[in-house]
């Protein structure tokens, strides 16, 4: 059964200012349509026709784990933002806020070391908010299309830092991009996926 996708919990322009219609459209309606077109193709052929998009992201190799760990990270990406109008934004609370404050101090040397990764990382990728096993939080990039689901650690945001993420909006400046997420994070999703 072919993997289908999911609409955005929101209008296409719900992010704006921050995140244009026009660059959502890019990233979900072409490059994560393409990443599950071609899952859908190549799947059958592996044998993994009926496995879903995270068991593929953690089983799968070659081009079709690539493929499938985008869409994976695409669709992670859009349950952790919520549009500012909506009470996207602000600080995160309770334990999330806490594991920030014991690991980085508080959320603004949190958001500054999460800009210093994502800024440092040459080329394409994602940065991410991970849990680690022992409970602590950590900021980590991945390069192109990896995700940290394959490993131990536990995803609670992800932010894509691929050029067509930020190309339309902010040109090169990958930091205003990152600057700018802040407003539409979902704390609430974030926090909900803590272990």
């Amino acid at each position: 059964m072919p993997i289908e996708l999911a609409a955005l919990p929101w209008d296409r322009t719900a992010l704006e200012p921050h995140l244009s219609g026009d660059t959502l459209d890019l990233q979900h309606g072409r490059h994560q349509r393409a990443h599950l077109d071609a899952v859908n193709a190549l799947a059958p052929a592996a044998g993994l026709g009926e496995t879903a998009l995270e068991d593929l992201v953690r089983t799968a190799q070659g081009t079709l784990q690539g493929h499938a760990a985008q869409a994976w990270n695409l669709a992670f990406q859009w349950r952790c933002l919520k549009p500012a109008a909506a009470g996207g934004g602000g600080e995160p609370q309770g334990a999330l806020a806490d594991a920030i404050v014991r690991r980085f101090g508080d959320a603004t040397r949190f958001r500054q070391r999460f800009a210093t990764v994502a800024l440092a990382l040459q080329g394409s990728g994602w940065a991410w908010l991970l849990q680690r096993p022992d409970g602590t939080v950590s900021v980590a990039v991945t390069c192109n299309t990896a995700s940290p689901i394959t490993g131990d650690d536990r995803p609670l945001f992800g932010l894509n830092l691929w050029e067509h993420a930020y190309v339309l909006d902010y040109r090169e400046a990958r930091g205003r991009y990152v600057e700018a997420v802040w407003n539409v994070v979902d704390w609430a999703a974030v926090a909900s996926h803590m272990r």
